[in-house]
């Protein structure tokens, strides 16, 4: 194994392979990045209303309709969606779990960033990105540091 090297300002340099594995994890987590904030909309929107319509999916994430009738083609070749003639937009059993892993790993994320002292807004801003991009071994450990901070104030 070849050890990461020092440059003349004192960074520590990746090797490539490394490196490699770091923009292909980057890579793949944006590729569903927009499936998961696609099905965690439609989650809510099913919560709030009983089904998601097209509409108003668009209205949410401030795209053009036919922008959203392609992505939900796609989600319904995935097994992710069902669309129903004169109805709306409803989730699998896939889809929901997947809608459900994606706000938990939102709720870790914004609970790691207030506990470091970020606002509500930014917390909540910045988790939406983070969300996607996060490990599981990272997301586990903002949980301990967050369960490990409200411990020490509830003593």
């Amino acid at each position: 194994m070849t050890m990461p090297s020092r440059s003349s300002d004192d960074r520590i340099l990746v090797g490539a392979e490394r490196q490699t594995e770091g923009f292909t994890k980057a890579r793949d987590a944006r590729r569903t990045e927009l499936i998961e904030d696609y099905v965690e909309l439609v989650a809510d929107l099913m919560d709030e209303h009983g089904e998601a319509r097209q509409v108003d999916i668009a209205r949410r994430l401030g795209v053009a309709q036919p922008t959203v009738a392609k992505m939900l083609k796609r989600l319904g070749e995935e097994g992710l969606v069902v669309q129903r003639p004169y109805r709306g937009v409803f989730l699998t059993e896939e889809g929901q779990r997947l809608a459900e892993t994606s706000r938990r790993r939102h709720q870790v994320v914004e609970s790691f960033l207030l506990s470091l002292g970020v606002s509500e807004e930014v917390a909540r801003n910045d988790a939406e990105g983070i969300e996607h991009h996060v490990s599981a071994e990272t997301l586990a450990a903002f949980e301990r540091f967050v369960e490990a901070r409200a411990a020490k104030r509830d003593i």
